[in-house]
């Protein structure tokens, strides 16, 4: 590219300097021409030699004229006799002379038009007028065009030295102007090399956006930016697939391990007890169940993570929030888990009443979320903490849900403040949850200290994790408001159908 550019440039000024020489060249031959025809054609010889000369009176033959001394310059006048033929004599002196005709018949030229015609003799043109004279004699006046050629070859040579050392200087001057010019570009490229040769932190340093290599730098570091961006996204997806699936082959394995272990009892020993083969004919199905339950969440989590949800249609989510702790309290007898509107929603800070909230989703979908929440709820908090769920609806903010805050954490980004949202919370008085627990609890296979007393079997550690992605697939937020010794608050946030429900607190 930099021969290229200094290969264009070369002849580009060459060419330019060539132009103008020859348009000069061509100006001051024509000037030098006019001053030429100027004195042709405001001179004219003296009456008395316009006349046939005179005869001799002893031989009777016609004088000549006068020729050294008539005309002290360079100019000719050559006449045609009555005869019509160019007499030999003319007036002015010097070398060489036009070629002209010698009879005045054959002479083309027009009267009071300077004409060029060759040279007779010698080398340089002639630049020639005709004239007609008293009694019809014609003559012709004669200029040499020596000192134009003269002139104009020597502006010839002249342009082209000029243009030999314009394309020399340009040539040269041109080389360091487009390589000092290029010069980002040589670190662009430097800068390349050594990023892929393994110093990928890297960046240009040329970034000024008024010159085209700085634009080119911004560029280019966007570039790099988002390629490390890129690969920083791999390799953390990878990172978290690894774990995932050695998360996922550690839990499948512990209840493969039981099953095998079960089986290969009752084979090696078919005299059990009736009751040992009972024992473990349960906690084959127990495992087995635990293995088949595992894989439908991770079925389930990889559908929910390749596409949005497939059916939308209205939901009512008090009556799915009605629903849901219908079954917890049959799930879970004795526990103190009652349905509430959502606190502060009332024009003077009291509670609203119950009515219906309504969105858009998957009320499949939702009511497990529900479910899975309170499930958690009743699981992992004292048998005498009280469980409660609220519906209402609000704008999205730090004191009302949806956005960050300290001590609220939560798997998927922060929803736009100010915005009308439904909201459906499970919220309970145990004992909270430390903000290192609270901040992992919806990773997958994380299972928290166990602090119900419930005794049931801990599960797989996807049901947060499952929540958050059916929440995020639906636009909207789950998230955990929690401190230690003041309970914990999960929070389902979805968007809001237009024209359902009670108006947003703000």
């Amino acid at each position: 590219m930099r021969t290229r550019l200094v290969l264009i440039s070369t002849v580009l000024a060459t060419a330019a300097v060539l132009a103008s020489q020859a348009a000069g060249l061509a100006v001051m031959r024509s000037w030098l021409t006019g001053q030429t025809d100027h004195r042709l054609t405001h001179f004219g010889p003296p009456p008395p030699f316009l006349a046939e000369p005179a005869h001799d009176r002893a031989s009777g033959a016609p004088r000549p004229f006068p020729r050294e001394d008539a005309l002290p310059s360079d100019y000719r006048v050559y006449f045609y006799g009555a005869d019509g033929r160019l007499r030999r004599d003319s007036l002015g002196s010097g070398d060489g002379r036009p070629l002209l005709p010698a009879a005045a018949s054959s002479l083309t030229l027009t009267d009071g038009r300077p004409t060029t015609v060759p040279a007779g003799h010698g080398t340089s043109d002639w630049r020639v007028i005709a004239r007609t004279g008293p009694d019809g004699l014609r003559f012709v006046v004669a200029l040499p065009l020596d000192t134009v050629e003269g002139a104009t070859s020597k502006l010839l040579w002249f342009s082209i030295a000029i243009g030999v050392v314009a394309a020399a200087g340009v040539g040269l001057l041109g080389s360091a102007a487009v390589r000092l010019g290029l010069h980002p570009l040589d670190r662009m490229e430097r800068t390349a090399r050594r990023i892929t040769g393994g110093e990928p932190d890297l960046t240009v340093t040329d970034t000024d956006p008024r010159t085209e290599t700085g634009r080119l730098g911004i560029a280019f570091n966007t570039m790099l930016g988002q390629v490390r961006a890129a690969l920083h996204r791999k390799d953390v997806s990878e990172q978290r697939l690894r774990r995932f699936m050695a998360d996922a082959g550690h839990e499948l394995r512990t209840p493969l391990t039981s099953i095998q272990g079960f089986a290969e009892l009752l084979v090696e020993h078919p005299r059990l007890p009736a009751a040992r083969r009972r024992e473990a004919h349960e906690l084959i199905a127990r495992n087995a169940e635990r293995m088949s339950r595992l894989v439908d969440d991770l079925s389930l989590l990889a559908r929910l993570g390749d596409a949005p949800v497939a059916h939308r249609e209205s939901v009512d989510l008090l009556s799915l929030a009605a629903d849901g702790v219908g079954a917890a309290v049959v799930a879970h007898p004795g526990r103190d888990v009652r349905l509430a509107p959502l606190a502060g929603g009332g024009p003077d800070g009291s509670p609203d009443a119950l009515d219906v909230v309504e969105t858009l989703g998957d009320p499949h979908q939702l009511a497990q979320v529900i479910a899975n929440l309170l499930a958690n709820a009743c699981v992992h908090t004292p048998p005498e903490a009280r469980v409660e769920v609220r519906v209402g609806t609000v704008r999205t903010g730090p004191d009302t849900g949806g956005t960050d805050r300290p001590g609220r954490s939560s798997a998927t980004g922060a929803l736009p403040p100010d915005v009308p949202a439904c909201v459906v919370e499970i919220a309970d008085d145990g004992p909270g949850l430390p903000a290192d627990t609270a901040r992992q609890v919806f990773e997958r296979f994380y299972r928290g200290p166990a602090t119900g007393a419930s005794g049931r079997e801990p599960g797989s550690g996807l049901g947060l994790s499952i929540a958050s992605t059916i929440a995020e697939a639906h636009r909207g937020r789950l998230e955990l408001d929690t401190r230690p010794g003041a309970g914990a608050t999960f929070r389902l946030l979805l968007p809001r159908s237009v024209g359902a429900g009670p108006a947003t607190r703000p």
